[in-house]
């Protein structure tokens, strides 16, 4: 790095030439403390690359785990309490939920990529604005939420296009509401946790999420097993422990000493171009989990069609699709989680102008989402029958369809890290609409089509199969397809990186 380029990073970090010791976040513990905090950013522009991501991504993906433990933590104590019929409410309400977290992305992953990039830009101030209107909007949506969930033609609406049967309706009306009730704390505990990330502190990040799933599990424990409350006991855990990690976080930004970014009431009032920003930025990751929910409820449509029409029946399709959903969904956690552990890398880099260390750590990080996809890829085959039968599937012919249908769904995951990072790469770097294309491509543009029409001709070609299973065989379709273009639009953007370097383009964000 230049003399040029490390005057560049710290007066970027900074903020200001020579910023005075009253300057410091308002709680700081003197300038020592102001200086500690003031490095723990301005190294993101300094330090080796590849220890930068190890310390990041470690506690991120161990967050994106815990984080997604929610939902396999409920499916498997209701597994083991109620059933096949505990799996299939799990598998209809995961679509809301999913709504539910797209929300929650959208305004929590914006405003962290917007405060990274300020504080790249060495705009300390813009960053805790971003923080103060992220909890804000938080608060606003949670509102939303909750009304629309508790206006019984809305909530039936849902439930019907999530592919709920009468048997499973009543209880999955009573899981959503519950849940609904507690969005707020899922937005605050999951959004803004992103943020202490960019605060430089990746392991208090960590904490905030394992409080959270530890409380989890022992109220699933307690609700569910012990006092027999079933699916209202299994909804309650999941707030009760979500309400726990949106308590830490928000300790963290009003109560802890020296943060280089602060909740402040002042900042909180919602700013046009901060909520515009925001929310453009947080648009891609709000496409990826409402891509999720439009796929999981077109497949709950098509389970019950097809299902209906094989051995299993309907309820066991819901039922072993639903295990297969949820063990893919974790498996693609940790490569999420390396995508996340890098935008503030990417993001302050790129608004230093460092486009060359962009471009490292965006190579860096595709190598660590292909290592682990492939461990977690391998793991997965290696223990497909017991990580069925962890989810209460007992039934041996239901059993063999879901390994199976298991191994086929991930298929391709070793190489679906690249895809995650490469399209995460373009909101990190305030370039959301190709974000958005991107996260899109996998999940709208081939994945739903394919459900669709693969069913109908999968049968014709391979008469061993049925519609059924056209159903996961449609995924590493989808997967190969997206990898394709995700590529395309990597190495195009190599290019004009290239063209940043050597002054021959201007970055706009």
């Amino acid at each position: 790095m230049t003399q040029e380029q490390e005057t560049k990073v710290a007066s970027a970090a900074a903020g200001a030439p020579a910023a005075p010791a009253s300057a410091a976040p308002q709680g700081a513990p003197g300038k020592s403390g102001a200086a500690g905090q003031h490095n723990r950013v301005t190294r993101m522009g300094t330090e080796s690359i590849p220890r930068l991501i190890t310390e990041f991504a470690i506690p991120s993906i161990l967050g994106m785990l815990v984080n997604g433990a929610y939902n396999v933590i409920d499916s498997i104590f209701l597994g083991q309490a109620m059933g096949e019929i505990g799996l299939s409410t799990a598998t209809v309400a995961m679509p809301i939920m999913t709504v539910f977290m797209a929300i929650a992305m959208l305004v929590g992953n914006g405003g962290n990529a917007l405060a990274a990039l300020r504080m790249g830009e060495g705009k300390p101030e813009e960053a805790e604005r971003s923080l103060g209107n992220t909890v804000t909007l938080s608060l606003i949506f949670s509102v939303i939420v909750a009304i629309i969930v508790f206006v019984p033609a809305c909530l039936d609406a849902l439930l019907d296009i999530s592919g709920a049967t009468p048997e499973d309706w009543g209880y999955a009306t009573q899981f959503i509401r519950i849940i609904s009730l507690g969005f707020i704390f899922q937005c605050i505990g999951m959004g803004v946790n992103n943020f202490i990330r960019t605060a430089g502190a990746p392991n208090r990040a960590l904490g905030t999420m394992i409080i959270g799933a530890v409380a989890c599990t022992a109220f699933n424990a307690l609700f569910v097993l012990v006092m027999g409350m079933g699916v209202a006991g299994s909804a309650l855990a999941t707030v009760c422990g979500q309400a726990i990690s949106c308590a830490t976080v928000l300790w963290y930004f009003c109560m802890t000493k020296g943060v280089p970014m602060r909740l402040h009431l002042h900042k909180m009032p919602l700013h046009a171009e901060t909520v515009r920003l925001i929310l453009s930025l947080g648009l891609a990751s709000f496409a990826v989990q409402i891509g999720m929910a439009a796929v999981n409820f077109v497949l709950n449509n098509l389970l019950n069609a097809y299902g209906a029409q094989s051995t299993i029946g309907a309820e066991g399709a819901l039922a072993s699709i639903g295990v297969v959903q949820r063990v893919a969904s974790f498996v693609v956690l940790p490569l999420i989680g390396m995508a996340i552990a890098i935008q503030p890398l990417l993001g302050f880099n790129y608004g230093a102008h460092l486009f060359n260390r962009v471009k490292k750590t965006l190579a860096w990080g595709i190598a660590g989402a292909t290592v682990i996809a492939v461990v977690l890829w391998a793991l997965v085959h290696l223990f497909a029958d017991p990580i069925v039968g962890f989810f209460g599937i007992t039934d041996p012919d239901l059993k063999s369809f879901t390994v199976f249908a298991l191994s086929v769904q991930l298929f391709l995951i070793p190489f679906v890290g690249f895809q995650i990072v490469g399209s995460n790469y373009f909101q990190a770097t305030g370039q959301p609409a190709k974000s958005v294309f991107l996260s899109l491509t996998r999940q709208i543009l081939f994945l739903i089509p394919l459900y669709i029409g693969l069913p109908m001709v999968m049968p014709m070609w391979f008469p061993g199969y049925t519609g059924l299973d056209a159903l996961y065989f449609a995924c590493p379709v989808a997967d190969f397809l997206a990898i394709f273009t995700t590529a395309i639009f990597v190495l195009l953007e190599l290019k004009r990186l290239k063209k940043l370097e050597t002054g021959e383009l201007q970055a706009k964000f």
